[in-house]
């Protein structure tokens, strides 16, 4: 009978319904849409730091980020890296921002990546086209094909120059997407060192892998007393500080969670307002059932139920178009990424903020006088 009730209850007015399913649809897709772009920042940022195979980072003080690695290390970072108990072997990679220069005029910023996926440190990943022998070819690069128009090329053979010399597009990967905006560009280590002019022992990070036996603590403790001029970081360090970095140093991550925060009230809201309309409406009603012997607890039952009705009714419907918005969005530059986790936690708030929004309504009821029904 609860559940009978609460559904007429619900679709009597159909116009207030509608009202009721456009505000919890609108809440989902905000919030849907701005912690999804949250995930998919995150994602972005440490993409990188997450592929590389390595456990322990070494990078100069104050480095930043992946992409702001700070003042370079050399080779003397290196020997006494790989001289320590239980390091297995350390890889330098090179990644520093630097100009492309497009082949009919303009140019825009890029961060090149120099590795050697022969060392099995980094590599560029999801290759669509091509693959690292290509990219080993003279003058041979990669770049996701995400920023083809960015970079004024249009695909495979089309060349360019990033500051110092000429560059040719030989793979093209997909999906590796950059925070910045300024795309990813994949190269062997000597070459990212010649078209940056640096010298040939000069290195961004080291990438540490351990023997599978090793303590990480205990290595990394050891690497700080050799490496006085450098910092240690773990994986999870490095990519927690990448995340500081970009998300809230820069206030990005305050303002999507912001957005998604104003979502969940703006939804609540609409939907307190329509159930305290709605059990207004049906004030008499429940002075009935009141004067029938029927208790508070099963009137509160009914308004859970139509706010619970009203989350699953909504929850549903936000989840189709927020699902068409994060699939028209995958190929662009700044992906939404939808998880099960994520569609668990929008489905836990819905039902959340419904709850919260029928307790204007059940306090309504329980001020009801069941002696106003002989009155009328």
């Amino acid at each position: 009978m609860v559940l009978t009730l609460a559904f007429r209850n619900l679709f009597h007015d159909r116009v207030r319904l509608t009202v009721t399913l456009v505000g919890i649809l609108f809440s989902i897709v905000l919030v849907a849409v701005q912690l999804g772009l949250y995930l998919g920042a995150s994602r972005m940022i440490t993409a990188n730091i997450d592929q590389a195979d390595a456990t322990l980072w070494i990078t100069a003080f104050g480095a930043k980020s992946f992409e702001d690695g700070g003042a370079l290390l050399s080779t003397r970072e290196r020997h006494q890296a790989l001289a320590t108990p239980g390091v297995v072997s350390v890889t330098p990679i090179v990644v520093k921002f630097a100009e492309w220069r497009k082949p009919e005029g303009g140019s825009t910023r890029v961060v090149v990546v120099g590795s050697d996926a022969e060392d099995g440190a980094l590599k560029p990943w999801n290759l669509a086209k091509g693959t690292w022998e290509d990219i080993k070819a003279p003058d041979a690069i990669a770049v996701d094909r995400t920023y083809l128009s960015d970079l004024g090329v249009h695909g495979i053979g089309d060349s360019a120059q990033i500051d110092f010399g000429r560059v040719k597009i030989n793979a093209l990967t997909d999906g590796i997407r950059s925070f910045t905006q300024s795309p990813y560009v994949y190269m062997p280590l000597s070459r990212a060192r010649q078209l940056l002019n640096l010298p040939s022992d000069i290195a961004t990070f080291h990438l540490v892998k351990l023997a599978p036996n090793a303590d990480v603590e205990t290595v990394r403790k050891q690497l700080l007393n050799r490496l006085e001029s450098a910092e240690v970081l773990t994986k999870e360090e490095f990519h927690d500080r990448s995340l500081k970095q970009w998300l809230f140093r820069t206030g990005a991550g305050v303002a999507l969670i912001g957005g998604a925060l104003l979502g969940i009230l703006v939804g609540t809201v609409i939907v307190a307002q329509t159930l305290y309309s709605s059990t207004k409406d049906h004030i008499n009603e429940f002075a009935t059932l009141r004067a029938l012997g029927s208790s508070s607890g099963y009137i509160h039952k009914v308004i859970l139920a139509q706010a619970g009705l009203s989350a699953i009714l909504g929850y549903m419907l936000g989840m189709i178009l927020a699902g068409v918005i994060v699939f028209a969005s995958q190929s662009t530059p700044l992906p939404i990424l939808m998880t099960p986790q994520l569609a668990a936690a929008l489905f836990t708030v819905t039902v959340f903020m419904c709850a919260i929004s029928a307790i204007s309504a059940i306090v309504k009821v329980t001020k009801i006088d069941p002696a106003t029904v002989f009155s009328r």
